[in-house]
């Protein structure tokens, strides 16, 4: 019934539990995940484990954060997007938050080589047929720029995609429904302070809309400090029918379609 758009089953918290995981997923109506890269030395294991059961499918992509490690190019992304049960390229996009803090000072204008991988996953979509998964981050302004300014203005030629694990303002979702994007919401849905975040989801038109957990982080309330894992991606569900006064049974149904609509390959 429920399918996870974003999860990060590869991650050291998840070594040798992938039997549990997948019992636990099971018991909460939650068919399906995308398993999400976020570099290119652990895509094998990402694609290993959505080749290995018919309802994991996974991404090739490197976070925008990651540094000190193999730098994609245009050509090795669509080879490897080849690749069995790959359907889409990410995640990707921009992250500023807290850059003088975290990045020794930097500023944004130090951060063209982020700018430059995000453009690389473009055009690599965009070759490929294959939807962005974006992650943006106190950084949506150049987001949306580089969007436009790469063709992804929901014309003919455009790869598409989705805004995972939104934290944006309603403009800035606007913005993203207007060049043809989804919204993916998380457990942060959840949290008490996220009532702007919660405003937005009731915005946001439900057939452009998916859930998600982002796990192992994020994980909802009531288990908010836990590691997060595919079977609590209800609990987002949950939130937006309460916001749209809509059974649960119907937000699962519509994020579900939406997901096969975008990731086009989970249906072959």
């Amino acid at each position: 019934m429920f399918t996870d758009s974003h999860c990060h089953l590869t991650f050291p918290e998840f070594a040798d539990q992938m039997p549990q995981i997948r019992a636990a997923m099971a018991a909460a109506q939650v068919d399906r995940a995308l398993c999400i890269c976020t570099k290119l030395e652990e895509f094998d294991d990402v694609q290993a484990l959505a080749a290995s059961y018919d309802n994991f499918w996974a991404s090739v992509g490197v976070h925008p954060d990651n540094e000190d490690i193999a730098e994609p190019s245009v050509e090795e992304l669509v080879r490897l997007a080849a690749r069995p049960r790959v359907v889409a390229i990410g995640e990707t996009g921009l992250d500023y938050y807290q850059m003088e803090e975290r990045k020794g000072g930097r500023s944004i204008s130090d951060m063209e080589w982020q700018r430059d991988r995000f453009r690389v996953h473009i055009r690599a979509a965009q070759q490929t047929r294959k939807p962005l998964i974006i992650h943006t981050r106190e950084a949506s302004a150049d987001t949306l720029a580089i969007l436009r300014e790469e063709g992804e203005d929901a014309s003919p030629g455009a790869a598409g995609g989705v805004f995972h694990c939104f934290t944006e303002t309603a403009e800035v979702a606007r913005a993203a429904l207007d060049l043809g994007f989804y919204i993916s919401f998380s457990g942060i849905l959840t949290f008490k302070k996220a009532q702007d975040l919660r405003d937005v989801a009731a915005f946001v038109p439900l057939d452009r809309m998916l859930i998600e957990t982002d796990s192992p982080y994020l994980a909802p309330v009531p288990y908010r400090g836990k590691t997060n894992n595919p079977s609590y991606v209800p609990f987002v569900a949950q939130q937006i029918a309460e916001l749209r006064k809509m059974p649960v049974e119907a937000i699962a149904k519509a994020t579900s379609d939406n997901f096969e609509t975008l990731f086009r390959e989970v249906k072959s």
